[in-house]
């Protein structure tokens, strides 16, 4: 009996490879592709990223053939969205120093901190009180359009206990909000120069591109449609926005601890913080990336890993939603996250003026 026991317990970590292998592998030849085609110059242009595209072919297949693989490729798809994904935001943190907070100074983080902190009770308010939405589309939606689009959705969820249809349709408002942004903020730019409404250089042009545009792709294709130095500037307040991440989402988890303890004090139990630890790994990351004691080649390949985890995660959640489950969640997402849209290009706006 005990040797039986021995022998199963000796062969369960090949038993969880066979397992999952099919499922990860069709993951991973998903975010391949979407990585690839990331890379053509239409994509590009527009600020369509690998992590959209992910998505967008795992929704395809998902909504196609995947059900007929779904049985044996379930463990591995299941790994790819929560495990790999917790990994990716880890890694994420290679992106980041804090020494570019010294790149766009203390308004800049300001400017970061109230666009973040704004657009986040915004979306609270109205998609709570005046859709009428549950919590954890509501939070996706806002932490997707107040930090870094469909990776802070991806963060978030795991906090929010958002389910794949709630992730789905965070992203789905950022990737169009988010196209519609990379054209219509070079356009705005061009036509204040023109018309003379606010004064803009440049490199403030930058800090409100990347203070209020959703994805990190998107800002790219936003500044660069003006000049180089937008670019950068834009870039880097992006990033001083992404390191708002962690302790935003260690605030969200307190708030939903307090919340559970209300509730479970109402039912007569009790609720506890659930801390979310590959927050606190990506600050760590980020710290030691500031440091610069790691070699620029372990950077750039941790950087290439993080892209595959992620866009890994964004394909493993688009296999496993279905468009009806999306389509069952309304009108009431968009108009929020369309509301939300409009605050950002127009308070974002006169906040850049204010604090630029």
């Amino acid at each position: 009996m005990n040797t039986l026991s021995a022998s199963s317990l000796a062969f369960q970590p090949w038993q969880w490879l066979r397992r999952t292998t099919p499922g990860l592998a069709l993951s991973t030849a998903v975010a391949l592709t979407a990585i690839s085609l990331a890379q053509l110059p239409w994509f590009t242009q527009h600020g369509l990223g690998a992590l959209t595209l992910a998505i967008v072919l795992g929704l395809l297949l998902g909504n196609t053939v995947y059900p007929r693989w779904a049985h044996a490729t379930t463990p591995g798809v299941a790994l790819s969205k929560q495990q790999l994904l917790r990994t990716g935001i880890v890694l994420y943190g290679l992106r980041l120093t804090f020494q570019d907070i010294g790149q766009v100074g203390w308004a800049g983080v300001a400017l970061d901190a109230l666009v973040l902190a704004s657009t986040f009770g915004l979306a609270c308010f109205l998609g709570l009180r005046v859709f009428g939405l549950d919590k954890r589309t509501t939070w996706l939606i806002g932490a997707g359009s107040s930090i870094c689009g469909a990776a802070a959705v991806l963060a978030t969820a795991p906090v929010a206990k958002g389910r794949a249809q709630d992730v789905a349709v965070a992203i789905a408002t950022v990737v169009v909000f988010g196209t519609v942004g990379t054209f219509l903020y070079p356009a705005l730019y061009e036509w204040n120069a023109t018309h003379g409404w606010l004064p803009m250089d440049a490199q403030q042009y930058g800090l409100y591109v990347g203070a209020t545009v959703h994805e990190v792709a998107q800002v790219v294709a936003a500044g660069a449609a003006v000049s180089t130095e937008a670019t950068n500037t834009a870039v880097i307040a992006k990033m001083v926005r992404v390191m708002m991440l962690a302790p935003f989402l260690l605030l969200l988890s307190a708030a939903l601890a307090r919340s559970l303890r209300q509730e479970g004090a109402a039912a007569g139990g009790a609720g506890g913080i659930s801390i979310p630890w590959f927050a606190l790994g990506f600050v760590a990351v980020a710290g030691i990336h500031s440091l610069g004691i790691l070699p620029d080649a372990v950077v750039r390949v941790g950087v290439e890993l993080d892209n595959l985890l992620l866009a890994i995660a964004m394909a493993a959640l688009g296999l496993t939603t279905y468009w009806k489950a999306v389509r069952a969640a309304g009108i009431k997402p968009l108009l929020l996250a369309a509301i939300l849209f409009a605050w950002l290009l127009g308070a974002g706006g006169l906040l850049t003026y204010w604090l630029g």
